[in-house]
C-alpha cells in the first residue's frame, strides 16, 4: 500500500522540554478539510496517525517499525480503543519519513529504547479520541440531535435505533474543526487496552504477503555486494576487477568509501563476482586485534583508572569501617546482533529525488546521511519502511552504516541497486555490542548493607561520534558504559562511593545492541549482588529484599518470581536456582531461573520472570516479548562471543556464532503485575537480568562462581577463581 505524505510541517512543532531535559514533539492536527489519502480511496484524517476510509477502513499510520516486536498491534490497539472502532477493520501501514511522527523523546523519527509504547501511549490514545469526536458531531448534526444522545461503538455512531457506520460521516467529520484537546476514556471503561488481541502483523507474514527489504524488486535493479575491509578500519589502496567482471551477470564495479562493490544482475553473480575481486588493502592498526591481547589491556586500563562518573565521601576509610569486603571482576565479550533477515537496502537515485526501501529504525538519520551524502535536501530523500526481519539494534545504528554504504553505491554506479550483506557480512564486518570488564571493591557492614563503593568500568563507548553525543558524554563519560549502575536504589545510598570509567578508542566499530548498556551492566550488578549476599550470609532473595527496602515495584516482581518459582523448595544435586532483579527501559524485573549441571553440561529447565512494566496494553505482547527477551539473554550467557585474531573475527554463522535452539528453550512462566503506572519497555526489560540469574543458578549448582562469559568457556569440573572475601 502506498502511502502518500500531506503534511504541514508547522502544523507539528518541536518543542524544548526543559524541565525534563529532553525534546517532546507537540501534538497538533492538521487544519480542517485536510486529507491524506490511501490509494485513490478517499479519507477522513483528523491527524497524521489515522485514516476512515468511505470503504469502512481504518487505517493507523505508525510512526514506528514493526520489526516482529508486536507493535503494529498495541499502538493500534490505542487508537481502536479511543475511537470506538471495529477491531476487524483495522490496517496499519509504516508512516512516510516526516517531522510529523518524530519521537516524542527523541526528536527524531526511530524506533528505539522500548520506548514506542512510553512514546505514544497519549499521543495515540488522541488521536483515535479526536477522530471519534469528530465523528460524533458529524453524526449530531446530520440528525439534529445533541453530541450527548450519541454513542459509538464497533466502529458506528448509535443514537437511538440508528446505527450510522463511520464510513458514512467520514466526508462530514472532515469539513469539521478539530478540537483543541478531547478527553480521554476512563481506565475503568477500556475495552480493548489490557485484552488478549491476535497481532495484526501474522497473517500477511503466514501467508508470505509481508513485504521485508529482501522481497523488493524494481525494474532494472541490479544486486550489489561489497567487499569490505578484513580488519576494522581497514582501507582500499586499490582493486583489480577484470576477473570479476568476466563473472557472467556481474555489470560493473565501483569503489565506494567503505569498499568495493560488484553490481550483478543477482546476488549469486555478484557474490561470485565479489569472491574474485583482488583487492589491496591497507589493514591499519586494526590488524594487531587480538582478543587475549584486549583481555589484557582491559585489565591493564582497570589498573590505571579513568574518569569519575561519581565521586563522593572517602570510599577508602569507610572500607576501614566495613564488617566485609567483595572485591570481583565480570568480563562480556563483544556480540554480533545476528539478525534472521540479513541486512539490505535498496536505492533509486536521480538528479532530483533519492528514494529508499529498507527495514530501518532511524529513519530521520538516514535521511539525513543520504542527504549528505548526495547533496539533496532532505525533503528530497524518500524513505519507504518494510517490515523488518529482527535487529536486536543492529538497524538502529545512530550512524545509518548499511543505508548509506547502499546510497554510496547508488550514487557511484548511477544504478537502481539493492545492497545486500550476507550473514557473514554481518557477523564478520558489522557494527558489534563493544565488550566491558566492570571491576568492584565494595565493603558492607555487619548486616550486609553496602557501605563503600568502589568501581571501575572499560568498555568502549556507543554514543560517542552519534546523534546523541551531546546528551549521553557527560564530562567524557558515555552513561551508556555504566547504565543503570550508578542509579542502583543500594549505590546511590552509598555516601562514600567512587565510580571510574576507562573507555578504550579501538578501530572495531560498536553501537546500539539490545538493552544496550544494561546488557553487560546488569550481568555485573546481579552477580554482584549475589556475591555480597553471600559474604553477608543471607539468602540471594532475602538480601535482596533488604537491598530494595525502599523500591516497592523491585520488591514486589522479586517476591511474585520467587513466589512462582517455588524458591527454597529443595533441589536434586547438582540442580540449582539463581535469581536477578533489575529496573530496565522503565520495567521493572525480576527471574529466577533453575538449571541443572550434568557432565559440565548446562541445562536451563525453568524460568520464572515476574514484570512490572506500567499499564499492561497487550498481555500477549509482553509476554512474547518477554519470551524472547529471555531465549535471547540465554543465547547470551551461554553461546555469544566475537573475538579476534590478527585483527579478523573468528566467527563467521550461526554454526560458530550460535543461538538457543528449540530443544534447549527452558520451561518459561511470565507473570504481568497489575499496575497503573504508566507503560514502561518491555522489549529489552529482560534480556539483562536472564544472564546473571542464570550464572547464578550455576553458581547455586556447582559452587563455582562465573564472572566470564560466554559458559561455554569454563570448565564446571574444575577450578574457577573465587571473589575474594575477608570478614
Amino acid at each position: 500500500m502506498t502511502l502518500s505524505p500531506d503534511i504541514n510541517r508547522r502544523q507539528f512543532i518541536r518543542t524544548a522540554a526543559l524541565a525534563t531535559g529532553g525534546l517532546i514533539i507537540a501534538f497538533n492536527v492538521p487544519a480542517a478539510g485536510k486529507r491524506r489519502r490511501t490509494g485513490q480511496e478517499p479519507a477522513f484524517a483528523p491527524n497524521a496517525f489515522l485514516q476512515v476510509g468511505t470503504d469502512n477502513s481504518v487505517t493507523v499510520i505508525l510512526s514506528h517499525c514493526e520489526m516482529g516486536q508486536g507493535i503494529w498491534t498495541t499502538l493500534c490497539m490505542l487508537i481502536a480503543e479511543e475511537l470506538d472502532a471495529n477491531w476487524k477493520t483495522l490496517q496499519a501501514v509504516h508512516a512516510p519519513a516526516a517531522p510529523a511522527y518524530f519521537h516524542t523523546i527523541y526528536a527524531t523519527q526511530r524506533t528505539g529504547g522500548s520506548s514506542s509504547l512510553l512514546s505514544e501511549f497519549d499521543r495515540y490514545r488522541k488521536a483515535g479520541a479526536t477522530a471519534r469526536q469528530l465523528l460524533v458531531q458529524a453524526a449530531a448534526n446530520r440528525y439534529k440531535v445533541a453530541v450527548q444522545d450519541c454513542r459509538t461503538e464497533d466502529g458506528m455512531v448509535i443514537i437511538g435505533d440508528k446505527k450510522i457506520p463511520y464510513s458514512d460521516l467520514a466526508a462530514d467529520a472532515a469539513a469539521l474543526p478539530t478540537p483543541a484537546d478531547v478527553p480521554l476514556k476512563d481506565p475503568a471503561n477500556w475495552k480493548i487496552i489490557g485484552k488478549r488481541i491476535k497481532r495484526m502483523d501474522t497473517p500477511a507474514k503466514i501467508t508470505g504477503k509481508a513485504i521485508f527489504g529482501m522481497d523488493v524488486q524494481l525494474p532494472g535493479m541490479l544486486t550489489a555486494m561489497v567487499a569490505r575491509g578484513p580488519a576494522p578500519g581497514a582501507k582500499v589502496k586499490g582493486y583489480e576487477a577484470a576477473a570479476a567482471m568476466a563473472i557472467p551477470g556481474v555489470r560493473q564495479v565501483v569503489a565506494i568509501p567503505g569498499g568495493v562493490a560488484v553490481l550483478a544482475d543477482d546476488f549469486w553473480a555478484a557474490k561470485k563476482g565479489r569472491e574474485t575481486l583482488q583487492v589491496d588493502w591497507d589493514l591499519g592498526p586494526g590488524a594487531n586485534m587480538n582478543s587475549d591481547a584486549l583481555l589484557k589491556e582491559f585489565r591493564e586500563r582497570a589498573n590505571k583508572g579513568g574518569i569519575a562518573a561519581t565521586n563522593t565521601g572517602n570510599p577508602e576509610e569507610a572500607f576501614t569501617r566495613a564488617a566485609h569486603i567483595v572485591e570481583a571482576e565480570y568480563y562480556q565479550p563483544f556480540l554480533a546482533h545476528a539478525p534472521m533477515e540479513p541486512l539490505n537496502c535498496t536505492v533509486q537515485l536521480s538528479a532530483d529525488k533519492c528514494e529508499i526501501w529498507t527495514g530501518t529504525q532511524t529513519q530521520t538519520d538516514d535521511q539525513r546521511g543520504a542527504a549528505e551524502i548526495t547533496g539533496l535536501p532532505v525533503e528530497k530523500i524518500f524513505i519507504n519502511t518494510l517490515f523488518l526481519g529482527g535487529s536486536f539494534g543492529r538497524r538502529n545504528i545512530t550512524r545509518s552504516d548499511f543505508v548509506r554504504e547502499a546510497v554510496e553505491v547508488a550514487k557511484a554506479s548511477g544504478k537502481v541497486v539493492k545492497t545486500v550483506w550476507t550473514r557473514e557480512d554481518d557477523i564478520k564486518g558489522g557494527m558489534y555490542r563493544p565488550a566491558f570488564l566492570h571491576r568492584f571493591k565494595v565493603g558492607l557492614d555487619a548486616g550486609g548493607t553496602p557501605i563503600a563503593w568502589k568501581q571501575i568500568s572499560v568498555g568502549q563507548s556507543v554514543m560517542t561520534g552519534g546523534p546523541f553525543e551531546k546528551l549521553a558524554v557527560i564530562n567524557g563519560v558515555d552513561m551508556f558504559s555504566i547504565e543503570g549502575m550508578q542509579t542502583a536504589p543500594h549505590v546511590k545510598a552509598v555516601k562514600d562511593q567512587r565510580i571510574e570509567v576507562n573507555t578504550p578508542e579501538w578501530p572495531v566499530s560498536v553501537d546500539n545492541w539490545r538493552a544496550v548498556g544494561l546488557s553487560h551492566t546488569i550481568f555485573a550488578m546481579e552477580s554482584l549482588s549475589d556475591e555480597m549476599a553471600i559474604a553477608a550470609g543471607k539468602d540471594p532473595v532475602a538480601y535482596r529484599r533488604m537491598l530494595y527496602k525502599d523500591e516497592p515495584r523491585l520488591v514486589g516482581v522479586l517476591n511474585l518470581a520467587a513466589e512462582k518459582s517455588g524458591w527454597g523448595a529443595p533441589l536434586p544435586k547438582g540442580h540449582g536456582r539463581g535469581v536477578a532483579v533489575f529496573e530496565a527501559v522503565g520495567s521493572f524485573v525480576a527471574i529466577v531461573a533453575e538449571v541443572a549441571v550434568l557432565n559440565n553440561t548446562i541445562h536451563v529447565n525453568k524460568v520464572t520472570c515476574a514484570i512490572d512494566c506500567g499499564i499492561a496494553v497487550s498481555p500477549d505482547g509482553i509476554i512474547s516479548q518477554t519470551e524472547g527477551s529471555i531465549a535471547f539473554g540465554i543465547s547470551t550467557a551461554l553461546y555469544s562471543e566475537i573475538t579476534f585474531r590478527d585483527g579478523k573475527v573468528q566467527q563467521r554463522n550461526f554454526y560458530d556464532y550460535p543461538m538457543l535452539r528449540i530443544h534447549e528453550m527452558p520451561q518459561v512462566a511470565v507473570f504481568i503485575v497489575p499496575s497503573k503506572e504508566k507503560p514502561g519497555g518491555v522489549g529489552e526489560a529482560s534480556v539483562g537480568q536472564m544472564i546473571p540469574a542464570l550464572t547464578n543458578a550455576v553458581y547455586a549448582a556447582t559452587g563455582k562462581r562465573i564472572r566470564h562469559l560466554p559458559l561455554r568457556n569454563q570448565p564446571l569440573n574444575g577450578h574457577l577463581q573465587d571473589s575474594k572475601l575477608m570478614g
